[in-house]
């Protein structure tokens, strides 16, 4: 049967057929879950600015374009296509990206939104184009790649979920792998004795101090943390360094769902030196009711301030030492703080994600906290 793509615009009311598509989509699985739909459109009462706004800081240093497929009244899929003129420009290539990728279970509808999308960078002298991504791949985006292992269990803050035949219909389509990222899952248990001794023997042999994040200076903190990330993630695939505007993005995000205690910063001798965050995962209560009226953005936020603190996820989220600190135990305190500290506030399982498939430091440590690795997403890159 026939169908058609629509190309919107930042703003355009068409916007809200673009956020739609995956609830349409994914009707009714238990395991998909968004984030708030006002990340994507905005929202004044919720202080929310809308990645999909003009006005959207992403925008002052990219180009992007928005495709739906529809049959008549049907949704069937959505692709974005954009330009990162920071990433091109740091990394000095010609990368065209695609993102937000969702498709129904049909090859050619997947294989007309994924042509608007190369078509439209190629249009604009890019050499390749890569994704799915957030619009692009770098480091720190949300919504990163296509899940290629893992389905049977739900995603959490900021990463996706989408059935295997996604990577079929990107392979087919002439797509080949770029990169896979991890993810673990840890069952908590209390600190072992010989951790604990690592960890005290760390602190006195090196001088090192510890302490949670000051909330009342939660803007400062976010800076010390981007200082760490540019540092700690420099040599990374797909970084970016962070700006001002992102901390400022990254301050807001964090403020509903912080818990002090998961996030904690090591100093040597009085100098900044690593970073440990970890996340309560929101997607718990944002889950979606599949009720109109209960999966609205106020009642989901709702959910989320109710249960914010009965949460029994965790998502490690970042974890960085700057250069010169490395190999020094560092990351035993913050692990053996940090663990201490999830157990006795109730939380029952952490998830390192996102890990690089060849960050064999951080790979290792999450198989040395007897860490199960349990899902995998893949970025896809082809030549234009």
């Amino acid at each position: 049967m026939t169908f058609t793509i629509e190309q919107h615009a930042l703003g355009d009311r068409g916007m809200r057929n673009f956020v739609r598509v995956p609830w349409v989509l994914f009707r009714g699985d238990p395991h998909w879950t968004p984030p708030l739909n006002a990340e994507f459109l905005g929202n004044r009462l919720l202080g929310m600015q809308g990645l999909f706004t003009a006005d959207h800081p992403y925008h002052r240093e990219a180009e992007v374009a928005h495709f739906v497929a529809r049959r008549g009244d049907q949704l069937l899929g959505r692709v974005s296509a954009a330009i990162n003129h920071r990433y091109n420009r740091y990394h000095e290539t010609h990368l065209g990206f695609f993102g937000f990728f969702d498709v129904c279970q049909e090859y050619a509808v997947a294989e007309a939104l994924l042509t608007q999308a190369r078509d439209w960078v190629t249009a604009k002298g890019m050499t390749s184009l890569r994704g799915p991504g957030g619009y692009s791949n770098a480091t720190h985006e949300a919504h990163q790649a296509v899940l290629i292992d893992g389905f049977n269990e739900p995603p959490t803050v900021e990463l996706t979920h989408n059935p295997p035949f996604y990577a079929d219909y990107l392979e087919r389509y002439g797509f080949a792998k770029a990169k896979d990222y991890h993810a673990y899952k840890i069952h908590l248990v209390p600190p072992s004795e010989r951790l604990i001794r690592i960890a005290k023997a760390v602190q006195k042999r090196r001088n090192v101090e510890t302490r949670v994040v000051d909330m009342t200076q939660l803007r400062s903190e976010v800076d010390r943390i981007v200082q760490i990330y540019n540092e700690a993630w420099s040599h990374n695939w797909g970084f970016l360094p962070l700006l001002e505007k992102d901390a400022d993005a990254m301050a807001d995000s964090l403020k509903l769902v912080i818990d002090p205690g998961l996030m904690r910063f090591a100093y040597v001798n009085g100098e900044l030196a690593s970073v440990l965050g970890a996340l309560p995962d929101p997607y718990i209560p944002l889950r979606p009711t599949w009720s109109r009226w209960r999966d609205t953005d106020l009642m989901r936020a709702f959910r989320l301030f109710r249960k914010r603190r009965h949460i029994p996820v965790m998502r490690l989220m970042f974890f960085g030492v700057r250069p010169r600190f490395r190999k020094l135990g560092i990351d035993a305190i913050l692990y053996q703080q940090v663990q201490a500290y999830a157990v006795e506030n109730g939380y029952k399982i952490c998830e390192p994600s996102m890990l690089l498939e060849d960050n064999d430091l951080i790979l290792r440590a999450s198989t040395s906290m007897q860490g199960e690795r349990y899902k995998t997403w893949r970025v896809y890159e082809m030549p234009l």
